[in-house]
């Protein structure tokens, strides 16, 4: 495949990620009108965002065993479609009900889209460059997390909260299209593969254990970023109208890290993880006594968005290499089952936090973070000593 087909393609696929991206993040911003247009209680509409990471959580793995021997163009199409239809559902919603329902299916979709993509980008270019394929592709989510609080927050302001779930079910459509013209024609595989053969990459240590560490790792980041709205207006005493601005700031360092982890994380993945992970817990902990002081608070947020998804194109591209080397038959379901452990992290985090806030205050979720960071430390101990032994069967094999 030609240089320029394969850029187009993982471009497209970013702008797929972009959509999604702005619909799992405008979430925060569109809250209050909707809680207030149905007479529901915050934490009744803060739904909306827990059911969508269900969605993406139990539809990334059932959906791609359920598709997995069909041509993963046409999944992917079927499902921006699918994507689509569901915000056009949420903005039409005469109920709140409709719109769980709406995002429910948006999610699942979500979790499905980003397993395969993930595939797609890396058979593209090649094991040699597959971390910084998915970081380009990931960038459309990264950029999305700048831009989806404050659009919601401002569009559901001035106009209603039912327009950015148009805009998005617009994205949508743009994907695709993008998508049909951008993406190889491949038919499915002429083997089917049967769905216990998939499930048998449940019997892998190495594998599981990665898993568990992408949600302690993403878990550490969403126990303060989900609260980091409040933390700024109450802790840091940040008015209410520079608070978008700072989450804006925060979206740009976490583009630019995701971009240097996809760079960083086809080479000895294991120390690149290792690393993020020691300075995102220092930073986290740090997090607990800069953020009373507006300077060091920011500077200290934009360290925080820097190493945030500077793991996830590493820990992406590192499962899909595990699987192809204990169950090659089972890289789809691999790459959906840490899909699924991303949006895990974030019920992990969000809960983790909401705890500590329950019983402490906003400040002790950087600590709380911090301390899942250090439990993901400890656990990639482990990981080094099954990545040397995985290493060292390949070379004798």
């Amino acid at each position: 495949m030609k240089i320029s087909k394969i850029k187009l393609a993982l471009f497209a696929m970013a702008t797929t990620f972009f959509a999604v991206g702005v619909t799992e993040f405008i979430s925060v911003g569109v809250l209050p009108a909707v809680a207030h247009e149905f007479s529901i209680s915050t934490s009744t509409a803060g739904l909306i965002t827990t059911l969508y990471a269900l969605g993406v959580a139990i539809g990334a793995p059932i959906l791609t065993l359920l598709t997995n021997n069909l041509a993963k163009k046409k999944v992917i199409l079927s499902a921006l479609l699918i994507f689509s239809l569901s915000h056009l559902l949420i903005a039409a919603a005469p109920n709140f009900l409709t719109v769980l329902i709406g995002r429910f299916i948006a999610g699942a979709a979500h979790g499905l889209l980003f397993a395969l993509s993930s595939i797609i980008a890396v058979a593209l270019v090649g094991p040699s460059k597959q971390a910084k394929a998915i970081a380009f592709i990931f960038s459309g989510f990264t950029i999305a997390t700048a831009l989806g609080a404050p659009l919601g927050t401002s569009i559901s302001t001035f106009i209603s909260w039912r327009i950015p779930f148009l805009i998005i079910a617009f994205l949508g459509i743009i994907a695709l299209v993008m998508n049909t013209f951008a993406l190889p024609n491949k038919k499915s595989q002429k083997e089917k593969i049967d769905i216990s053969e998939q499930l048998r990459i449940f019997s892998e240590p190495h594998i599981l254990l990665t898993l568990l560490i992408t949600i302690l790792g993403y878990g550490g980041t969403f126990a303060t970023f989900t609260y980091l709205s409040p933390i700024l207006e109450n802790i840091t005493l940040v008015k209410g109208k520079y608070i978008s601005l700072i989450l804006i700031i925060y979206g740009i360092a976490i583009a630019i890290g995701n971009s240097v982890g996809g760079k960083l994380g086809d080479s000895r993945p294991v120390k690149i993880l290792f690393a993020i992970f020691l300075i995102q817990g220092i930073s986290l902990l740090t997090f607990y006594f800069s953020s009373v002081s507006l300077i060091p608070a920011v500077s200290n947020i934009i360290i925080l968005g820097l190493f945030a998804f500077m793991s996830v194109p590493v820990l992406q591209a590192y499962i899909l290499t595990l699987a192809k080397d204990y169950r090659p038959q089972s890289m789809d379901i691999a790459s959906s089952l840490n899909i699924s452990a991303f949006s895990f992290g974030i019920v992990l985090g969000s809960f983790v936090g909401g705890q500590v806030i329950n019983w402490w205050s906003l400040r002790e979720t950087a600590i709380a973070a911090a301390s899942l960071l250090l439990i993901t430390e400890l656990l990639m101990f482990i990981e080094a000593h099954l990545e040397n032994q995985r290493r060292l069967s390949c070379s004798l094999g």
